[in-house]
């Protein structure tokens, strides 16, 4: 069984009498009952309520149906569908966090009467305060529309004439040269966060990849491990670079993890991106250095050492290659440039 790391200020445990109690408790507010079981559709409505501050009543028989047609219903089939079940969890528990808040609103309008004006004016309303959320929920209405359609819902995609959400973002900070330099400079070898660190820069893993490799992934010089990524389940057989495999000997052998606490003790994806920051903040590198950054330098670095697209994603897993070329364009232009002024030298 897959355990779902619990929402934020949510408590879940078990009576005397094996019954399950759960409370929303924010720190300087009062305690609040949610209903169970936790994960549910009626759990997901209380919790959304009360974050909104909205009061969150008894349930009562029968309250957690949606009424046939409403956006309510399709949410609640497509959490059932192949869709949303083959999603990493917590995939799942972002994509039902944006839900949840859309269904809040929204839950018990039908389907059929949506139009591309309704689309442009909810996520015209969300942009206000974020466009980047506005932007991921114009993603997940488009999945349900697409269901809609496909469960006679209703007979066609508002959603393929609705306005998109144009907005620039900076994207996730690639670790430079000189912050790695720092880093291991900072971060003596044998300590846990210089390990974590090679092992992402090494490996240009997902965090939440990593945070699973142990020595049973070692085999024939190679890391062996599935990843998943948008349902679709990759085995990766990556390379050992000679520098990491002499890393690799530093690590303890009575131990089957290979990114650990000082107890030996596996890290939790969320715990394990937060050690990072908090590493690279000690190391005094630049704000939002993350693990995630770490994995963008690794495709740098391949880049900029020559590799195509196609080998850069065989080693890190990707699946779109628009975000690999990225790389491959800014190396090209950096080599391209450097060419470019030694044919000057000697030229007035």
């Amino acid at each position: 069984m897959v355990k779902h790391k619990l929402p934020r200020y949510v408590h879940a445990y078990n009576d005397r009498h094996g019954k399950q109690r759960i409370y929303f408790r924010k720190p300087g507010a009062p305690r609040v009952a949610l209903p169970g079981p936790l994960f549910s559709e009626g759990f997901w409505i209380a919790y959304h309520k009360v974050q909104e501050g909205l009061p969150v009543a008894t349930p009562q028989i029968g309250s957690g149906k949606n009424k046939a047609g409403t956006i309510g219903a399709l949410i609640a089939d497509y959490y059932a569908s192949p869709m949303f079940t083959a999603l990493n969890p917590s995939t799942q528990q972002t994509y039902r966090n944006q839900l949840e808040r859309f269904r809040l609103k929204h839950g018990d309008k039908r389907v059929a009467m949506i139009q591309p004006k309704h689309i442009d004016m909810i996520l015209g309303e969300e942009a206000a305060k974020s466009p980047p959320l506005a932007s991921n929920l114009r993603k997940r209405l488009g999945t349900l529309m697409q269901c809609a359609v496909k469960w006679d819902y209703r007979p066609d995609n508002p959603m393929l004439i609705a306005s998109k959400v144009k907005y620039k973002t900076p994207g996730i900070r690639t670790w430079t040269d000189n912050d790695i330099k720092k880093y291991r400079a900072y971060w003596a070898e044998g300590t846990p966060e210089r390990s974590a660190f090679e092992i992402l820069l090494y490996t240009g893993l997902r965090r939440s990849d990593a945070v699973r490799l142990g020595r049973q992934h070692i085999q024939d010089g190679h890391i062996v491990i599935s990843t998943k990524k948008s349902g679709e389940v990759v085995q990766l057989h990556i390379p050992i670079h000679e520098d990491f495999a002499a890393f690799l000997d530093t690590l303890p052998k009575d131990r089957l993890q290979l990114i650990a606490t000082k107890r030996g003790t596996a890290r939790s994806n969320d715990a394990f991106g937060n050690f990072i920051i908090d590493a690279a903040r000690r190391a005094a590198l630049p704000a939002k250095s993350s693990a995630h950054g770490i994995r963008k330098a690794a495709c740098r670095m391949l880049a900029e050492a020559g590799c195509t697209a196609l080998e850069i994603m065989s080693i890190t897993g990707h699946r779109d290659i628009k975000e690999i070329e990225r790389y491959c364009r800014a190396a090209n232009q950096k080599k391209l440039a450097v060419e470019g002024i030694n044919k000057l030298k000697g030229k007035k």
